[in-house]
C-alpha cells in the first residue's frame, strides 16, 4: 500500500511532525509527546490533524483513559509511516554527507510550498464539470465523504487535473460556516456535518472549533464564543459546517 503523495512529500519537508508520532509511540499520551518533543499541546495537535488529514486513513487516534491526559495512541497505518520515516532518517543521514549536499537539500525545502490554510484535505478527482470559465471539481474525500471545488478553467488545465489525480483541497478555517447539525443545506455549497472535538476559547476574538469528521479527518473552523453559545456547541455534539465550492483552493505535487 503506498502513501498519499501529499504525505509522502510532507514526511520530506515536514520531518519534525513525523518525528512526533515517535514520541506518541513512546508515551501514549499528547501532553507528555508534546512536551518531549517540545511542542505546546496545541501545536502537537495541529500537527496530529494535518497528518490525520493528508493520509488516507487515520494516524493517531485518541485512546480513553490515557495517563497525564490527550492520551493516544499509534494505529497500524501510523506504526507503518512512522517506520518508513525512520527508513528515511538513515538514508538522509547517508545522503547529507557533506555540507554541500546539505545546503541543496535546505533549498529544495525552501522551494517547495507551505499554506496558511489550516484545513488540508487529502483527495481524489472524481468528476469535472465545465461551466463557462469555471470547472466545478468534485472530490473524494476518505471514509467516502465528499466535497466540491471551484476554480478556473485555466487552473485545472494547469494542474492537469482529471479524474484519479490526487490533489490537496485547502480551506481557511475562517471560511468554514458553523451551523446546527439540523441546519438546512445552502443550495450549491458544501455541507460536512461531524461532531465538537474541542473547542479553544481566544482572550480577544474568535473561538476555534475542531470538528472531528465520521472519516477521522479534522477541521478547523472560526466562530464567535457568543454564536457557538447559541448553537450549545459542546464537545462531543454533533455541528455542521457549511463552505461555498469557491472557498475550496486545490494543490498539486509538483
Amino acid at each position: 500500500m503506498s502513501l498519499p503523495t501529499s504525505l509522502s512529500q510532507h514526511i520530506i519537508r515536514r520531518p519534525q511532525r513525523i518525528a512526533l508520532l515517535a514520541h506518541i509511540a513512546e508515551q501514549g499520551s499528547i501532553t507528555r509527546a508534546a512536551k518531549s518533543a517540545g511542542l505546546s499541546y496545541k501545536a502537537a495537535w495541529d500537527a496530529i490533524d494535518e497528518l490525520n488529514n493528508l493520509a488516507q486513513n487515520p494516524l493517531v487516534e485518541r485512546s480513553v483513559g490515557g495517563k497525564g491526559g490527550g492520551g493516544a495512541r499509534l494505529t497500524a497505518e501510523g506504526e507503518r509511516v512512522l517506520r518508513l520515516y525512520q527508513r528515511l532518517q538513515v538514508l538522509q543521514a547517508e545522503v547529507l554527507g557533506s555540507d554541500e549536499a546539505a545546503s541543496d537539500f535546505n533549498l529544495l525545502g525552501r522551494l517547495m510550498l507551505r499554506t496558511s490554510a489550516r484545513n488540508q484535505l487529502h483527495g481524489q478527482v472524481v468528476a469535472i464539470e465545465r461551466h463557462g470559465r469555471n470547472d466545478l471539481i468534485r472530490l473524494q474525500l476518505a471514509g467516502g465523504l465528499s466535497l466540491s471545488a471551484q476554480i478556473t478553467h485555466d487552473s485545472t488545465q494547469r494542474l492537469e487535473l482529471e479524474a484519479g489525480v490526487e490533489v490537496v483541497a485547502l480551506i481557511k478555517a475562517g471560511w468554514l460556516e458553523v451551523c446546527a447539525s439540523q441546519h438546512p443545506e445552502t443550495p450549491g455549497h458544501n455541507c460536512l456535518i461531524g461532531s465538537v472535538d474541542a473547542i479553544l476559547d481566544a482572550e480577544d476574538g474568535p473561538s476555534e472549533v475542531r470538528i472531528a469528521l465520521p472519516n477521522g479527518q479534522v477541521l478547523c473552523a472560526l466562530a464567535q464564543p457568543h454564536a457557538l453559545k447559541a448553537l450549545g456547541a459542546a464537545e462531543g455534539q454533533p455541528i455542521q459546517v457549511q463552505f461555498a465550492p469557491s472557498n475550496v483552493l486545490l494543490g498539486t505535487p509538483v
